[in-house]
């Protein structure tokens, strides 16, 4: 049963929807709604069974509640999956079906791109619902939010070398990205721009051998990317790859990344404090592509507040560090912490305003 569900987190709605003229099978999670209208990306991907796409959106709206409520914005979280292969099963049909599910909801749910999901993607979605975001038209159009994640990762893994290896330069530094999509690739030119050297893996062949040509990483299979002899480790793909397999293979002081749920279980960080690795806890670092979609949401987009805001991730995360090193805490449960207690904050100050 959903309820009984172990990701299930008193998530206020999960529709799930079904179109058989376009093969859509889809699913949205609005997990909370406190701080403004759930807004977050909507990925494709073929997963394996319904279980684990059910798993995959109730995880990633929590962490989108926790996402918009960290950075400050003023919406709630909420995500949603379409079951198929971006490769092969996308049409207009398709996303014009999922529109109109998206439409239903009288924007409760706000949908944008995430993995295996374009602009244009979202677009013809757009054909069926005013209710999405990073749209490349309109007056406040944002366009794809994946530099701004990629900033906003590049600003976390300045914070993080810094509280971990004491220093502000990423010159030398060995960097692991694992997954070289949009947000990987932007993460690699700004890493190689600052004299990062360079590890890196992806299933699909020609986006490793654009990022090798490029900036002369090294490339290594996906299966063994995490386990490489490297400072920070930045999984930058899908979530769940911290876990009891990996983790002792595990030789970076440093995980911070772009990918949602990097853990495959809370407890996972507490593990990863005792093995002495500093875990960026990824809806903090991987903020900036929300903040950037926040910015078309509010009417107005306006870049240079929006990239004051990214840059506020660095400050962030410096502060979780230290919270953490000063409560001997895991960094997760610390930025747990901080997120619950701002959407409690939130709560309260609405009940006031009803009262």
């Amino acid at each position: 049963m959903l309820f009984d569900a172990p990701d299930f987190d008193n998530h206020e709605l999960v529709l799930f929807g079904r179109d058989p003229e376009s093969g859509l099978k889809a699913i949205i999670a609005v997990h909370d709604t406190t701080m403004g209208p759930a807004c977050g990306g909507c990925r494709m991907w073929p997963y394996a069974t319904e279980a684990d796409a059910v798993k995959d959106v109730l995880r990633l709206s929590r962490g989108m509640s926790y996402k918009n409520v960290m950075a400050g914005l003023p919406l709630g979280g909420g995500k949603s999956v379409l079951i198929g292969d971006p490769k092969t099963a996308k049409s207009d049909a398709l996303f014009r079906a999922f529109g109109r599910m998206v439409e239903s909801l009288g924007g409760r749910y706000i949908a944008a791109e995430d993995v295996g999901i374009t602009v244009a993607d979202v677009q013809v979605m757009g054909r069926e619902t005013k209710h999405v975001a990073g749209l490349n038209h309109g007056a406040a159009a944002s366009g794809d939010p994946s530099p701004f994640t990629a900033y906003g990762v590049y600003l976390g893994i300045k914070a993080a070398v810094k509280h971990r290896l004491g220093t502000d330069s990423l010159k030398g530094v060995r960097v692991a990205v694992q997954g070289l999509g949009n947000v990987g690739s932007h993460l690699c030119q700004r890493l190689a721009d600052d004299g990062a050297v360079l590890v890196v893996s992806d299933i699909f062949a020609d986006q490793v051998k654009r990022v090798v040509d490029r900036h002369g990483a090294t490339a290594v299979d996906p299966s063994v990317i995490h386990a490489q002899d490297v400072d920070v480790f930045a999984p930058c793909a899908l979530g769940g790859v911290l876990n009891e397999q990996s983790l002792p293979q595990l030789k970076a002081k440093v995980v911070a990344g772009g990918a949602n749920n990097q853990l495959s279980v809370d407890a996972i960080g507490r593990q990863l404090r005792t093995l002495g690795v500093l875990y960026a806890p990824d809806y903090v670092i991987n903020g900036g592509g929300i903040i950037n979609v926040a910015g078309e949401v509010g009417g107005t987009y306006s870049k240079e507040a929006i990239l004051a805001k990214v840059e506020a991730i660095h400050g962030t995360l410096a502060d979780i560090f230290r919270r953490a090193d000063a409560e001997d805490r895991p960094t997760n449960e610390v930025a747990d912490q901080m997120a619950r207690e701002r959407l409690a904050a939130g709560r309260v100050q609405g009940m006031a305003k009803v009262a």
